[in-house]
């Protein structure tokens, strides 16, 4: 078991919308970039160079935003067991205050680099990322 990761965005002037604020398009990127960084920074080496991850659902709800030049950090973690190739991912992204502004729960699939098939998520490959709920 492990703390959530964490990581903070700041918003450019190509991530705001029409409405002054940052698309919901680039919180599904950050989502994904988020999600990335964490696997990269604390995967077993061996893990990382036999498997790769793809996104197959996102749940995301938009409580609030933040403006260009402002920062948001997300954090996040695996709050449970794998289900096959099969892991749910959280995401939360406070602003700079620490309110909660996007909220997400992703479903990831793994993959075995070489053959490109999916391959079962063993408990040794999830370990590091996990947390349970009220830990």
């Amino acid at each position: 078991m492990s703390e959530p990761y964490r990581k903070t965005f700041t918003a450019r002037p190509e991530h705001i919308d029409v409405m002054g604020h940052v698309n919901n398009a680039v919180w599904v990127q950050w989502v994904q970039d988020l999600a990335t960084a964490h696997w990269e920074a604390v995967a077993n080496p061996d893990h990382a160079r036999a498997f790769t991850w793809l996104v197959i659902r996102h749940e995301i709800d938009y409580r609030g935003n933040i403006a260009e030049g402002e920062t948001a950090t997300g954090e996040t973690w695996i709050p449970g067991e794998a289900q096959g190739a099969k892991s749910t991912r959280r995401v939360d992204f406070r602003n700079a205050s620490g309110k909660m502004i996007v909220s997400a729960s992703t479903t990831w699939a793994m993959l075995d680099r070489e053959s490109g098939r999916l391959a079962r998520v063993r408990p040794e490959i999830i370990a590091p990322f996990q947390i349970r709920q009220g830990d």
